[in-house]
């Protein structure tokens, strides 16, 4: 082994070992589910973690989207003992404009959430951690939402890509500017990730969204939404040599997969820095527990944390 592999394989065993919770999609089913969130704050509680993720759709597309719901999740969040980053869904926003969950403005309904659940600064829970907030930058001052931090050695971040096709619409006629300013922001949010990361000498990124821009069985409808992010995300990976975590929901299936693929020999060849991870959701009120310990060649360890009584 040549000395600068020996230099690095010291630097990475020196690292400590940590891990966080992720979840998102919850709760769905009301008022049932409520007792559901509550074993899993509970259970959560438990763990060893350094900080927990909800990576979106605090609600159904169905239920209420008033500011008593966004209320009572917002005290829900600060149950948590430890730090909670949350990343929006399109269920509490995109999807408010529908009958059942009360014909809302959606523009008003995001901005009370930027209101409500992000101040800019740090994070919700009992504990706080403090974040970096790309609405640091004038030009994107809105986007409270998207936030970097790092642990570990590790550079984190939340990116607000949503589902039901990015909040874009194929008619010609939709207006789509806030789609457009929110891609912009997304694509530029990515960059400075990235750039902060190998500047750094960060040994990972880990990015949480609420889209799950992977799955095949939308790709044919959605693919104009995600098109752009997904390549960004592929050249920064590329790029950035080192693993690459992507957590997101959406789909409410844990899996685990590497989506993104280089070209090799005779086909394709996966993108072995790049690792996919979709968290439980919906009926599946479950928590996944991932341990970074970089001494472990694959870096991350996930495994489900299966709340009892759920």
């Amino acid at each position: 082994m040549a000395f600068g592999a020996i230099a690095q394989a010291q630097q990475l065993t020196a690292q400590p070992t940590f891990s966080f919770v992720a979840f998102g999609d919850m709760p769905y089913n009301l008022p049932e589910d409520y007792g559901r969130f509550e074993n899993l704050i509970r259970d959560v509680n438990k763990q060893n973690q350094v900080f927990n993720v909800h990576v979106g759709d605090i609600k159904s597309s169905e239920n209420d989207c008033s500011d008593a719901y966004y209320q009572k999740i917002h005290g829900y969040f600060n149950q948590f003992d430890k730090p909670l980053i949350y990343t929006p869904g399109d269920n509490e926003w995109t999807d408010c404009n529908k009958h059942t969950p009360g014909k809302y403005d959606i523009d008003e309904r995001l901005a009370t959430i930027r209101k409500l659940f992000f101040d800019g600064k740090a994070s919700l829970g009992k504990s706080k951690l403090p974040l970096t907030s790309q609405a640091k930058h004038p030009e994107f001052a809105t986007y409270v939402e998207n936030n970097r931090w790092q642990h570990g050695n590790v550079a984190f971040a939340t990116v607000h890509i949503v589902g039901t096709n990015n909040n874009f619409y194929p008619d010609p006629k939709g207006n789509n500017a806030e789609f457009y300013d929110r891609n912009k922001a997304n694509l530029a949010w990515l960059d400075e990730v990235f750039s902060q990361a190998k500047a750094a000498n960060n040994i990972a990124v880990v990015l949480f969204t609420q889209a799950d821009m992977y799955n095949p069985a939308k790709d044919a409808k959605e693919a104009n939404a995600f098109i752009a992010l997904k390549e960004k995300l592929q050249t920064l990976t590329v790029d950035f040599k080192k693993p690459v975590l992507l957590v997101n929901g959406d789909s409410h299936v844990f899996l685990v997969d590497k989506p993104l693929y280089v070209k090799g020999g005779k086909g394709k060849k996966d993108l072995d820095n790049f690792t996919r991870l979709q968290t439980f959701g919906e009926d599946n009120i479950h928590a996944v527990k991932v341990t970074i310990n970089p001494a472990t060649p694959g870096l991350f360890q996930i495994e489900p944390l299966m709340v009892q009584g759920n």
